[in-house]
């Protein structure tokens, strides 16, 4: 369970996927068509939103930027579910408004040690520390 304020969540991913990424959580909406991203934001309004990068990595760009430009998703953030992290596209994505990324090798790791639930919770808990320093700010 994620104990978190991130009350609603949406994983945008295929669907079937070898991802363990969500398995186990409660409050985690998975869609896998991509039609239905913004019908489903609009109706879930979600505090945090995951991408898989190797499902929409044709797409993610357009998608990240629309979320940014329109007001209505401005409080929502993005996270974005990787195989391998690279440089030059995670720079794009970060500089276009994606927060955080979570790479395969960092999951597989933390399977080992039993600790993912530690590692979602520690991703959802810098976005909400992230809004706590831009509200003090």
């Amino acid at each position: 369970m994620i104990r978190t304020r991130n009350k609603k969540v949406l994983y945008v991913a295929p669907e079937v996927s070898s991802s363990q990424l969500v398995t186990d959580y409660v409050n985690i909406t998975r869609i896998h068509a991509l039609d239905r991203i913004f019908p489903t934001i609009y109706e879930l309004s979600p505090n945090l939103i995951i991408f898989d990068y190797d499902y929409l990595n044709k797409d993610i760009e357009r998608i990240v930027r629309r979320l940014r430009t329109n007001t209505f998703y401005s409080k929502i953030r993005i996270c974005c579910y990787k195989s391998e992290p690279d440089l030059k596209i995670d720079g794009l994505l970060k500089a276009i408004g994606v927060d955080y990324f979570v790479y395969e090798e960092e999951l597989r790791e933390a399977q080992k040690s039993n600790n993912l639930s530690s590692l979602f919770n520690e991703i959802i808990d810098r976005s909400v520390v992230s809004m706590l320093i831009g509200a003090i700010n």
